[in-house]
């Protein structure tokens, strides 16, 4: 796996709650060469809690990007510096998370009204690491979402900071009277202000997010000039969706495997997991979206959800859930299909 991240055209975003490690190993089968990021890890959960249950990770993953919740540059530093020896490709800052407990903890998208800050934050944690630090964040929020507060952002935070990566969430946060949820949804996307920002940051990598939900998409925003393109839902709850990725964004060989020897070659995975007492469903809530759209899905998906809970619940489960699932036309992948 190449771990340039200059040629990491395609992630999958952060999503709490979501990209987890075993959601990490499961999406890592589907393409070789997507980018992958964890959850937000806040850096009081570093410094004061249990850093191999946030940091811990298979060496599979890679490339893997570790994204960080902060705002204090010293603690931010040292969280970076872990995941530097714990093994993460890159570093990213989290400034774009409307959470109600996001903001408490002053970071999230609420450093977006300032760069000084943040500036300050990346500048910290270039100075601790050799890996590339990198920022995440809106076009804006709240009232302060006008084109010339965005360009200020960037200018700010790439000429005091460092920073030379961005990925740009197209739509701006409400922090007072939407829920996270609602933010996901409510705010309307404007892909063009990010492609307007290329333009005038010519030497940074601007990437863009949200509301991407098809690769077609994907490639006609990387054909306009971005970076790179993040993928989020759209890539967690239609999983194979990951599997054309290679062939059709990094121009690599078309994806070998059907959605039954996804499984089968999760398996392995899932048995060393449950020796080590990790509950079954902790992994496969993270399949059920497999075979969306595919004879037999819902069978798939009840029966797991149904199972997948009890305390003794190993591998059987999904063997069996896959024979509710026909395997007939499972040969021709995303990829091939597409040509």
């Amino acid at each position: 796996m190449d771990r340039n991240l200059e040629k990491a055209r395609l992630s999958v975003a952060p999503m709490m709650d979501w990209t987890d490690r075993h959601c990490r190993v499961f999406h890592r089968l589907l393409s070789q060469h997507a980018l992958l990021y964890t959850e937000m890890v806040t850096t009081g959960a570093l410094l004061h809690g249990d850093v191999p249950r946030h940091l811990d990770y298979s060496d599979c993953e890679h490339p893997v990007a570790l994204q960080l919740g902060g705002s204090e540059p010293a603690d931010m530093a040292k969280s970076a510096r872990l995941g530097q020896q714990w093994g993460y490709d890159e570093i990213n800052m989290n400034v774009g998370c409307p959470s109600d407990r996001v903001q408490r903890g002053t970071f999230g998208a609420c450093l977006m009204a300032e760069p000084a800050l943040v500036a300050q934050n990346v500048a910290a944690m270039i100075e601790a690491v050799t890996i590339p630090v990198t920022v995440k964040c809106r076009i804006g929020i709240d009232d302060q979402d006008s084109e010339a507060a965005l360009t200020d952002f960037v200018g700010q935070v790439s000429e005091e900071g460092g920073c030379r990566r961005f990925v740009i969430h197209a739509r701006k946060a409400w922090l007072k009277g939407l829920s996270p949820k609602e933010n996901r949804d409510i705010p309307p996307l404007d892909y063009d202000r990010v492609k307007r920002l290329k333009q005038q940051f010519p030497g940074l990598h601007i990437g863009i997010n949200g509301g991407i939900k098809d690769l077609d998409t994907a490639l006609e925003l990387l054909d306009a000039g971005l970076g790179s393109v993040m993928i989020g839902r759209a890539a967690y709850q239609d999983p194979w969706l990951l599997s054309a990725v290679d062939a059709r964004v990094y121009e690599a060989a078309p994806y070998p495997r059907t959605r039954h020897e996804v499984i089968e070659a999760f398996l392995p995975y899932v048995e060393a997991q449950r020796a080590a007492g990790v509950p079954l469903h902790a992994m496969s809530r993270h399949v059920l979206g497999l075979f969306n759209g595919q004879p037999g899905a819902r069978l798939w998906r009840r029966y797991i959800s149904e199972n997948a809970p009890r305390k003794t619940a190993g591998v059987e489960v999904l063997l069996q859930a896959l024979a509710f699932v026909s395997a007939d036309g499972d040969s021709e992948t995303e990829a091939t299909k597409a040509g």
